[in-house]
């Protein structure tokens, strides 16, 4: 195929160097007199166009007169349509990427997806990853005929309504830590925001060596009465245990070689799915070496009989005994019981980890897909897991997705990159060695606003911008980004010196930023 790109003059080394080595088309390029792509036209292309019949390829020896082009590809960033270039000149005209750095990728796509004439190509692409990558998610989701048939396999169970297995996407199970200490109200709107983040079942986090029964069973009901989602109590207490049973908790967390024989029968009698810990915390016994885990698993699983068992190796926290051994008794479990469910404690390492989550999540989820994990575990006890439920849930689909292509985890259409960039930049340089250098000098000086000053607040997923006129609150204009409070500000003239515009400017767009990035923002004081 025979396509001419339209770009910009800046933009020129970065399109030639991109496609110099390109062989699956015939490529011309032609470079408008405008510095900047954004700024050219459809009048501006139809134009140029015109002057100039013959064109030579880039790639390859040939010329070939404009009528004979097949397709025109112009910059991503041009703000009109390129209905109208198309028909003028009678050529195919659409739209190309938004950074000239992904040229190459709109140019493997044009024989099997059809271009826009409004739409930039690499969100055309990314749509259609995406799209296709939750055909895929939805395929697995409960209540098809294909799911009933699933979980007939051995290796596939159901909790509640919720189906996980070999045959299922990893399923995420968030805790609400220390839910004693929560109110009523707290308790069903944590709950909420874990069913928003995507989690698939809510466990009630108690608090260790108390025993607190009665409270067990009414936060169990409180989420049953309020959500239709599985519920687990997460205790080794077997008072709290049965007063979960009772209130009809779907999976008990957990069960070791200490409480098991005072609740085994509860268990069985409210046909509970239970996980179960190589451990006898009664006794202080925790097994160190893998196979020494995988046995103690085993034993305790032939002791809980007719029950459904979730076994959870556990994974340790890095440099507390050993995450590496503890990786290995999962796999070792896995390779010795490869139908049985497996828990993975992803928590257990990022809430004890000054790392940012997102990362450590998807690595912690590959693990667990490669080993054959089927619960990731997490709660969201520290500001810096912020949003690992949402995290793990969008690592969980990436690894599924991967698994059935049996490809890498990488452009998928779903990913977990927030702070860094998927795809190169356009490398654009604009040459400033004959321009006058200004050096830039921030002195601190501040002349008051006569009509008014803005105190800018970040809360309830909102920047307030909260204004004060005589050192008086009289209003606060709330929006989730900083351009439209700055035009509100604007419309509503309550502003008038450029500094403070500047200044409102350089804030609002940080509270903004902090917003995004569940990041602390203070007023005057950096956020990174």
């Amino acid at each position: 195929m025979k396509i001419l790109i339209i770009t910009g003059q800046l933009a020129e080394p970065i399109i030639k160097e991109k496609i110099k080595n390109y062989k699956d088309h015939e490529l011309y390029l032609k470079v408008m007199p405008i510095p900047i792509a954004a700024f050219i036209t459809p009048k501006l292309i139809i134009y140029y166009m015109k002057q100039k019949n013959i064109i030579e390829s880039i790639n390859t020896d040939n010329t070939s007169p404009v009528d004979n082009i097949d397709m025109i590809i112009t910059p991503g960033l041009m703000k009109q349509d390129t209905t109208e270039i198309q028909e003028k000149l009678n050529i195919p005209s659409y739209k190309g990427p938004t950074n000239a750095a992904d040229i190459n990728l709109t140019l493997d796509i044009v024989n099997t997806m059809k271009l826009s004439t409004s739409r930039p190509a690499n969100i055309l692409i990314r749509d259609k990853q995406y799209q296709e990558a939750m055909q895929i998610i939805n395929n697995y989701q409960q209540g098809s005929e294909k799911i009933n048939q699933l979980l007939e396999k051995e290796s596939n169970i159901l909790i509640k309504d919720c189906p996980l297995g070999q045959d299922f996407p990893m399923r995420i199970l968030g805790e609400i830590a220390n839910a004693p200490s929560l109110t009523e109200d707290r308790l069903i709107e944590r709950v909420g925001y874990y069913i928003e983040s995507g989690a698939d079942m809510v466990d009630i986090g108690m608090h260790a060596g108390e025993n607190n029964p009665a409270k067990a069973y009414e936060m169990v009901k409180i989420i049953k009465d309020n959500y239709d989602v599985p519920v687990s109590i997460d205790t080794l207490n077997p008072d709290e245990i049965k007063s979960g049973l009772n209130a009809e908790c779907d999976l008990v967390l957990s069960l070791d070689h200490g409480n098991y024989s005072k609740v085994i029968d509860d268990v069985r009698d409210y046909n509970a799915s239970c996980v179960i810990l190589p451990t006898n915390y009664s006794k202080n016994y925790i097994p160190r070496i893998p196979i020494a885990r995988v046995k103690s698993l085993e034993k305790l699983d032939k002791l809980c009989e007719n029950i459904q068992t979730i076994a959870d190796p556990l994974l340790d926290p890095i440099n507390s005994f050993s995450l590496t051994d503890s990786i290995i008794a999962c796999s070792l479990y896995r390779q010795r019981n490869p139908t049985k469910p497996l828990f993975f404690g992803v928590g257990n390492v990022s809430e004890l980890l000054d790392a940012d989550s997102n990362g450590v999540n998807a690595v912690l989820s590959g693990i667990g897909m490669e080993i054959g994990a089927n619960i990731l575990f997490t709660p969201e006890a520290s500001l810096k897991t912020k949003n690992s439920i949402k995290e793990l849930k969008t690592a969980s689909n990436m690894m599924f997705i991967a698994n059935i292509r049996k490809t890498i985890p990488k452009n998928l259409g779903i990913n977990l990159i927030e702070l860094k960039d998927e795809y190169d930049k356009d490398d654009i340089q604009i040459d400033t060695r004959d321009l006058p250098e200004i050096k830039a000098v921030a002195d601190g000086k501040f002349i008051p606003d006569t009509k008014g000053s803005f105190k800018i607040i970040v809360k309830d997923n909102l920047i307030n911008a909260v204004l004060y006129q005589n050192y008086e609150k009289t209003a606060v204009i709330t929006a989730t980004t900083a351009r439209a409070i700055y035009e509100e500000i604007l419309r509503r003239n309550l502003i008038s010196r450029m500094e403070h515009a500047a200044y409102l400017g350089m804030e609002l767009e940080k509270a903004e930023i902090a917003l995004k990035l569940n990041k602390k923002y203070v007023q005057d004081f950096p956020i990174f």
